[in-house]
């Protein structure tokens, strides 16, 4: 989500006659587009911009940061920024930038509502305190009207849904993105078949909920699986070989519809991105995220009976509050069990604004840090178990770039199962090829060029 939404910032700024600079200190606009799923990357926002400002000592310099913010961030980040917009407000920064220090922008247009007449002036800050999450949208469509300036010749994103209904009470999501709300089909099957036309080989719909698209206009948009299947005939007549990922999608959302389309099409890869977060259901009852563990196992095994051949990734909190030696263990079964493809594994760290964070964070750091090493081991163990039955078979990988390793290239099958082999012909970089797997390691495999 942060890459696609810096290719619009790009085109935005470009648009406006702005040029890239070779370094940030040669720059005279610099900008953050932050996360706010953990502190580590709000931290570095700090950092960052307190450096920045040291800077507006010898050079002239405006400053902006967008993207996914905390309420109590937004306050802070008025102080250090010279801009602070939302995302969905990004129409509007080049006149931001022309009228520096008038509020011009179009944050106001169709809020007058929600702004007392009484207030004394009409800041950032008071528009913030009183734009609710639903509000938070009001311009998400033009923000998908501008037309990315993508950073890959061969990979793109595109963005289908925007915001979170769900409220598990770890997350920031529904504070810093609002709530759901869908994009026209008409507009990302346009946008897909344009990228398909100019022969873009991967494909990846985003959404902070994305299967919960069509939801919020049941009846008038098509269901995620409907988008799906369009998405699906457009690769049967384009008869291009290409691959459409999907993330972060829900298991509340995920029915038997969207599994069937997905194995029904060869252009909808065969790769699944599903969050467990804990295999506990104690745990996720406390997360708030309305799915029990034999719901997830429900779904996983339609996966695995409609789709063998499919790789399964997940997401896993460790020492989430309150979760008990017990608890941790049933986790650790289910990775086990499922014998994931990837995981990203994070130490639970608390988010202001999110529920969780008005409990006690009772789980000690240490025992956060083992528990994330044992699920990492079983991670590493389980894919190397994978990657290991791979060997001898022929398989079709895109070029990403030049690997690590002198002589080599960089790759990933559709399964995003990452993949080397030796070649210094870039020539390849963006195109499918097939190589013959010779090894395998714990989380890639090796091959040779057929």
């Amino acid at each position: 989500m942060n890459v696609s939404d810096s290719e619009r910032v790009v085109k935005i700024l470009h648009e406006s006659g702005y040029k890239p600079a070779k370094t940030e200190e040669e720059a005279h606009l610099l900008g953050i587009l932050s996360c706010s799923v953990r502190q580590k990357a709000i931290d570095k926002v700090y950092s960052r911009i307190s450096k920045w400002n040291k800077w507006k000592n010898k050079k002239n310099l405006l400053t902006f940061v967008s993207g996914c913010i905390l309420p109590e961030d937004r306050e802070k980040f008025l102080k250090l920024f010279d801009f602070v917009f939302p995302m969905s407000e990004l129409n509007e920064f080049p006149e931001m930038l022309r009228q520096y220090g008038v509020v011009t922008s179009m944050s106001y247009k169709n809020a007058e509502d929600l702004i007392p007449s009484a207030l004394p002036s009409q800041t950032a800050v008071n528009l913030m305190e009183w734009k609710s999450m639903k509000e938070m949208n009001i311009h998400i469509n033009e923000f998908w009207d501008i037309r990315p300036e993508h950073d890959s010749e061969f990979e793109a994103f595109v963005p289908i849904q925007n915001g979170c209904d769900k409220f598990c009470t770890f997350c920031a999501v529904p504070y810093t993105r609002g709530r759901e709300i869908s994009r026209s089909s008409d507009e990302i099957l346009e946008e897909v078949e344009n990228l398909v036309n100019n022969n873009y080989k991967s494909i990846t719909l985003l959404g902070q909920n994305v299967n919960s698209y069509g939801l919020d206009k049941e009846g008038s948009e098509l269901s995620f699986a409907g988008l799906l299947k369009e998405i699906g005939e457009i690769g049967n007549r384009s008869g291009k070989k290409f691959w459409v990922y999907f993330t972060s999608p829900h298991p509340r959302d995920m029915n038997q519809e969207v599994i069937d389309v997905i194995a029904q099409y060869d252009c909808l890869a065969k790769q699944i991105h599903l969050p467990l977060q804990s295999g506990d259901d104690e745990v996720l009852i406390r997360m708030n995220r309305k799915h029990s563990v034999s719901r997830y196992l429900e779904i996983t095994n339609y996966i695995k009976e409609k789709m063998p051949q499919a790789t399964i990734f997940t997401d896993i909190i460790v020492g989430f509050t309150g979760e008990t030696e017990a608890q941790f263990e049933n986790t650790k079964k289910i990775m086990e069990q499922l014998s994931f493809n990837m995981a990203y594994i994070a130490i639970y760290s608390p988010r202001p604004g999110a529920a969780s964070s008005r409990w006690v964070d009772d789980v000690d750091h240490l025992k956060k840090k083992e528990r994330l090493h044992i699920l990492s081991a079983v991670l590493r163990k389980k894919s190397l178990e994978y990657n290991k039955k791979l060997i001898g078979n022929n398989i079709t990988v895109l070029v990403k770039g030049k690997d690590r390793k002198t002589g080599y290239l960089s790759a990933y099958t559709e399964g995003r199962i990452v993949a080397r082999f030796a070649s210094d012909n870039e020539n390849l970089i963006g195109k499918m090829v097939d190589i013959n797997i010779t090894s395998a390691s714990e989380l890639s495999v090796e091959g040779k060029l057929i």
